[in-house]
């Protein structure tokens, strides 16, 4: 094995995980219909409502919209403005229905903001919460409840927005919604009251309904998870995509959990309450809905009792301090895969730097530094090992001429050369298989990071999280990878050199549509990793010369 050859089979193998990425975005999710009825987004209370251990004492039916004091009431929109937030909360079922991230314009220096929750096509993604009684009317999310003000603003630190919803019986339920200054996190606090004369049954939920639309599709080779997770002190984090809602539903006990389903740089999950059971559940609905909640087990107030039960909602970026301080193992929302545990730290370095210079791109460049220098002496042995094999190059080719197409003797005469002049040919390639995983965490940070998203760098580049709008940056790439090369050995083998040579091409091409976060590390450690190599180049050529 040499080392041009394993560095040819790492390329094509990292460009084969991103064509196989591309294909599973844009094959292998389900297609969406291309309208879906109001009927359909509103769904049958039978269908999105569990009422598991409560179905024969439940009566609930298609006038959900009609309050307990039987007098029909088209629901209204309560506009809520935080510093963060702008958002609407609908009087059916007193679920968010809009939320905009005051925080994040869609694209940069636009005025239009991201939406994340939306109960409009084509993009369908809502909350939902509430109870279901075992007798009477519930206040779910098909019920209509009831707010003192059309509109809610943020003054202080903190503000307060209830629904009520009351019954003929006597039993009524506050549910309020708290906002914190600066807080992508809302709890959620329902109080019920049974002033009746007999218990009131009742189960808690709380769910999540969307469809599998997503706006980040537009860069086939830049694949990021959509879709739901799952968190449990058993289990961990697990993901649970469209495909597997629509093959089955999940049933799952836990305490201490919550569910979300996230998408590129943001994400939305329910924290249930504490150190109570909950079952987890998700459901594919029709019209291309997918469900995924969690529900109480049966609890039951006793007349003239009162009750509090807390929930909490995390609706936002993926900000990893917020995630961090919401609730147990939500940072793993920020997915970074298989190698989490290398790349949790290197994020950490990246703010770390952050904190002092003030620019992503420049923190970018102090992390690449960083780790070429951990990785100093094992890269020097590799480049040791290429500088040596650089050297007996000529003897190779030499070899080459003189036994033609013996490749048995070729091999043989190789070895020998290799014994001769102390070279371990494999010498040049485990150093680098070694730093392949923290590369390919580094990668992830980059691109999982919300910090990054459209963060400004120097000159033309102003937004580190697209690609380079006059594509300089993966030309420079280009450039440094040529010349990269040119330090190596050249390949003995003909067919194996005109593919090397068209590796620079081939990868230009690629990062042509990558973010310039990703390309300008690659530059940085294209520029640091020649400079280290000449300088050894030149040690051992002139060592040889004595």
């Amino acid at each position: 094995m040499d080392n041009q050859r394993t560095l040819l089979f790492a390329a094509l193998a990292f460009v084969s995980v991103l064509i196989w990425q591309a294909w599973q975005t844009d094959y292998a999710q389900p297609t969406l219909p291309a309208t879906v009825q109001t009927d359909q987004l509103e769904g049958n209370i039978a269908d999105d409502v569990p009422k598991a251990g409560l179905e024969a004492n439940v009566s609930v039916n298609n006038q959900a919209v009609t309050p307990a004091n039987g007098l029909a009431k088209k629901p209204e929109f309560i506009h809520i403005l935080t510093d963060v937030y702008d958002l609407k909360i609908s009087t059916l079922g007193a679920s968010i229905s809009q939320l905009q991230l005051l925080n994040y314009p869609v694209e940069k220096g636009h005025e239009e903001v991201i939406t994340l929750l939306n109960d409009e096509m084509p993009k369908i993604f809502v909350i939902e919460s509430g109870l279901i009684a075992g007798t009477g009317d519930s206040p779910n999310h098909h019920a209509i409840w009831q707010t003192a003000q059309q509109s809610y603003t943020l003054t202080g630190d903190t503000l307060s927005v209830p629904f009520t919803w009351v019954n003929d019986n006597g039993v009524s339920v506050v549910k309020t919604y708290l906002f914190k200054k600066g807080s992508y996190k809302v709890d959620v606090q329902t109080h019920i009251t049974n002033q009746s004369v007999s218990d009131w049954p009742v189960r808690e939920y709380m769910q999540i309904k969307r469809n599998d639309f997503t706006e980040e599709k537009a860069n086939s080779f830049i694949y990021t998870y959509t879709g739901g997770v799952l968190y449990t002190e058993e289990d961990k984090y697990q993901k649970i995509d469209f495909g597997d809602m629509q093959d089955e539903n999940l049933k799952r006990g836990a305490t201490n959990g919550w569910l979300g389903m996230i998408q590129h740089y943001f994400g939305v999950a329910w924290i249930p309450e504490r150190d109570n059971q909950y079952q987890y559940y998700t459901k594919a609905l029709d019209g291309g809905l997918y469900v995924m909640g969690a529900y109480s087990p049966n609890k039951s107030i006793l007349a003239g009792e009162s009750k509090v039960i807390n929930a909490t909602l995390f609706a936002g970026p993926k900000i990893q301090e917020q995630l961090a301080s919401t609730a147990e193992g939500l940072i793993l929302m920020v997915d970074y895969g298989k190698l989490t545990i290398i790349a949790e730290p290197i994020y950490w370095l990246l703010s770390f730097f952050y904190s002092f210079v003030g620019n992503w791109g420049f923190a970018i460049i102090l992390v690449t530094l960083t780790i070429k220098a951990l990785f100093y002496k094992l890269s020097e042995k590799s480049y040791r090992s290429m500088a040596h094999m650089k050297l007996v190059q000529p003897r190779i080719v030499a070899l080459k001429e003189r036994l033609g197409d013996d490749k048995q003797k070729m091999n043989q005469a190789m070895m020998e050369l290799y014994k001769t002049e102390k070279i371990n040919p494999l010498g040049g390639c485990l150093p680098i298989l070694v730093q392949i995983p923290v590369f390919i965490s580094l990668y992830w940070v980059l691109l999982e990071s919300v910090d990054l998203r459209q963060a400004p760098f120097m000159l033309w580049i102003d937004n580190l999280s697209a690609a380079d709008p006059y594509f300089i940056l993966p030309v420079i790439y280009g450039i440094t990878m040529f010349l990269q090369q040119r330090l190596n050995p050249a390949p003995v083998d003909p067919m194996q050199k005109k593919m090397m040579q068209m590796l620079p091409i081939m990868f230009t091409g690629f990062f042509a549509f990558f973010p310039s976060g990703l390309v300008l590390y690659w530059i940085v450690n294209n520029v640091l990793t020649i400079l280290q190599q000449s300088y050894i180049m030149k040690q051992i050529e002139s060592a040889a010369k004595k």
